[in-house]
């Protein structure tokens, strides 16, 4: 369980005005110390995480952060960071000491309400004796299940985990397939896996070994082949394969060497759907049509890795959008959890798969764009256009090829 990848698990951000105890709930939760605590306020700075299982629910990622209402420029810092939490936060604890409920619990409230991110309110120090029955009976009135604590004496934890499990979003207990739902138990899919230099030594990447365990759950037959050798192991089968998979860096050779009764798509296309939202996607890839040399296009990736000299999204979706535009673009890179504020001045989007992330913070990223008029896509999706595929890779999601469709006849 604790190899369970950080992208696949409940996010539990743990937030409130300095001092009133989050570190000491996250340690009490955890069984741990986790966080430093003590009375001097302020003492977290930046957000600490600990992953860890809480059954039923199974893996999760509790995140403490700093006081909402630090202050000076270091604080102001602090909140930044804060805030930035709330864009992958799948359930959120607003802690208070006493039963305070006033400007920042409020502000955080509606915050999360905003996002639909479910709000668990931890009136904590209750060994102080100082429950306000009036807040409580306002807390009440807004639909929330207030939870009373005393962190440091380990009271009332169990009924917050509880609240958590109750809580926890469906997607979260039932885990949407990555593919399972496209190959029926006891057809195969072939998966094709480029070698390169971006390659982690003796081992694949994340997205394709959750692909083949999610072949394996639901009894479906799994070949891995690299695209040098796809061809003749496609000749090798006795029947066509039901879906060949593919790194989208490789949809060219794999397009041309797969026959066209047999459909087609890419790991990153799979996760478009998986990790976000495939139908804003696609509506989001045909707005390439519309780039002109000199617009901006911002490239957002989930993880930190080092780039090499021919990487995907510095070089290679670059050098084909270019291509595709028939002018220079101007691209600009954002990694981790990194995003900018300002989204106004990009044409277009382009996330990676996200294997690195949870679903949470992809699905903040495109309401952002959504909001901003802005349109995105991700890495294979952007590939697939460019390279002039785009319909057959869209084959084995009926609604998503409907929706690009619908667009290009523009009814939508």
């Amino acid at each position: 369980m604790q190899n369970t990848p950080r992208g696949m698990r409940l996010h539990i951000g743990i937030f409130g005005k300095r001092n009133v105890g989050k570190s000491f709930i996250l340690n009490s939760l955890t069984n741990q110390n986790i966080s430093i605590v003590s009375d001097v306020a302020g003492t977290t700075t930046d957000p600490v995480e600990k992953a860890m299982e809480l059954l039923p629910v199974g893996p999760v990622l509790f995140v403490d952060t700093a006081g909402i209402d630090d202050e000076g420029k270091l604080g102001e810092m602090r909140v930044q960071k804060t805030m930035k939490i709330l864009d992958r936060t799948d359930l959120a604890i607003i802690v208070s000491e006493g039963s305070c409920w006033n400007k920042f619990e409020k502000e955080l409230y509606e915050e999360f309400t905003k996002r639909d991110i479910p709000v668990i309110p931890v009136f904590n120090k209750s060994d102080l004796g100082i429950i306000n029955d009036e807040n409580i009976t306002e807390i009440k009135n807004l639909k929330l299940n207030p939870i009373i604590t005393s962190a440091k004496n380990f009271e009332g934890i169990n009924d917050l985990k509880k609240e958590i499990i109750k809580l926890a979003p469906d997607e979260i207990l039932n885990t949407p397939s990555i593919v399972s739902d496209l190959v029926p138990a006891g057809e195969m899919a072939v998966l094709v896996v480029p070698i390169d230099l971006e390659a982690p030594k003796g081992r694949l990447i994340l997205p394709q070994i959750q692909t083949i365990r999610d072949l394996l759950d639901n009894d479906s037959v799994s070949l891995v082949v690299k695209e040098r050798e796809l061809k003749d192991a496609l000749s090798m089968l006795n029947k066509p394969p039901h879906l060949v998979i593919t790194d989208s860096q490789a949809f060219l050779k794999v397009s041309a060497d797969v026959p066209r009764e047999v459909k087609l798509t890419s790991f990153s296309i799979l996760f478009a759907r998986f990790k976000g939202d495939l139908s804003e996607f696609v509506r989001g890839a045909t707005s390439i049509d519309s780039l002109k040399p000199g617009d901006r296009i911002l490239v957002c990736e989930s993880c930190t890795h080092h780039a090499i000299g021919d990487d995907i999204g510095r070089v290679k979706i670059p050098r084909w959008l270019t291509q595709y535009v028939g002018g220079k673009l101007e691209f600009e890179h954002y990694a981790g959890h990194d995003f900018p504020e300002n989204i106004l001045d990009y044409k277009l989007i382009i996330h990676c798969g996200a294997c690195m992330t949870n679903r949470r913070e992809i699905l903040s990223r495109i309401m952002r764009s959504k909001e901003a008029g802005v349109p995105i896509t991700n890495y294979g999706l952007a590939i697939a256009y460019s390279l002039g595929i785009f319909e057959r890779a869209l084959e084995p999601f009926p609604l998503a090829k409907q929706i690009y469709e619908e667009s290009r006849q523009g009814k939508i």
